[in-house]
């Protein structure tokens, strides 16, 4: 159910706005002592209607589904915000060597992940090379100019690792374009906060830690013009004939990614990116994915089952003293 708590206490108090979207909850915190807290509210929840309209493969009738429905060989023109999205999901694609890769969507129904929804069993051979042979960003082109996309054929675009990274900004331009200077914005565990809280200080908040060890020292991030979001199989894994699965799926493989950190979280300029980024790292591992964010100066921590975290430099940098 929405929720909206209007202002009732003094100037400069936060307010705190919240509901539901794609599944899950979003909440915002905001200093805005003079706004109205129902108007704002609703506009938040119409421009995150509006990405779920987009980019849901849960909806039939969204334009992601419709586009993952065009006969083979389709130039489709693409909402502004849908074309945005598909194009920064293609730039990670190819940076990240596609461990990130948004035509994953035929591993994600095979898996059981997806709108098919089955229940979970472990694919056999011929099945997985079926899927695969769908999956290959580099199938997938577009045409800026036009704001097009080419459907090759039987490609199944999921943006799941990456729409709710996008909503956080969206959110985020939304209030900026209504005058709010300071808020701090959530969508499904993404983040981002900028301006300060009463009494000057930035937004602050808590980095995943592994449950699993009393030792993992809490860390604090700032965020202040910052993103941050996390990735990692301690929310989604299952069981099957005595060996563990994550629902992180490696798009090289198709198949869940093996030893899948507990948690990855990145800090970035944008939650569009941190939430594609965190996926990315996911899947290359706790190793090989520390790694590729230290040559690639990625602000990320890692958390691996079992170990103590590990982090960047530039994560580090955005940590509480």
């Amino acid at each position: 159910m929405n929720s909206a708590t209007p202002s009732t206490t003094t100037p400069l108090a936060i307010d705190t706005l919240a509901g539901e979207t794609m599944g899950t909850t979003w909440s915002v915190k905001l200093v805005a002592p003079h706004a109205s807290m129902h108007a704002l509210h609703d506009g938040l929840q119409a421009q995150l209607d509006r990405v779920v309209s987009q980019m849901s493969t849960w909806r039939n009738d969204s334009d992601l589904s419709r586009f993952n429905r065009a006969a083979a060989g389709t130039w489709a023109v693409l909402p502004e915000a849908l074309f945005a999205v598909l194009s920064c999901a293609l730039e990670i694609a190819e940076a990240s060597g596609g461990a990130f890769d948004p035509t994953v969507g035929p591993l994600v129904d095979l898996w059981g992940f997806g709108p098919q929804g089955r229940k979970l069993r472990i694919p056999d051979a011929a099945e997985l090379a079926a899927a695969n042979a769908k999956i290959g960003w580099r199938r997938l082109s577009l045409r800026p100019d036009l704001r097009e996309a080419l459907q090759p054929g039987g490609v199944q675009v999921d943006l799941s690792a990456i729409a709710k990274g996008y909503a956080v900004d969206l959110l985020a331009a939304h209030l900026r374009q209504r005058g709010i200077e300071s808020a701090l914005i959530e969508v499904g565990g993404e983040l981002y906060g900028y301006g300060r809280k009463p009494g000057g200080d930035p937004w602050r908040v808590l980095v995943e830690t592994d449950p699993d060890r009393d030792d993992d020292d809490i860390q604090v991030l700032r965020l202040s013009g910052k993103a941050v979001a996390t990735s990692g199989d301690r929310w989604h894994r299952y069981e099957s004939e005595g060996r563990e699965y994550a629902h992180t799926l490696d798009p090289r493989s198709g198949k869940p990614v093996e030893r899948a950190p507990v948690a990855v979280t990145v800090v970035a300029d944008d939650a569009m990116r941190a939430d594609a980024w965190a996926t990315a790292l996911t899947v290359m591992g706790a190793e090989a994915g520390l790694a590729f964010a230290r040559e690639h100066a990625l602000a990320a921590r890692f958390v691996a089952r079992g170990e103590a975290a590990t982090a960047t430099p530039q994560f580090e940098s955005h940590l509480d003293a």
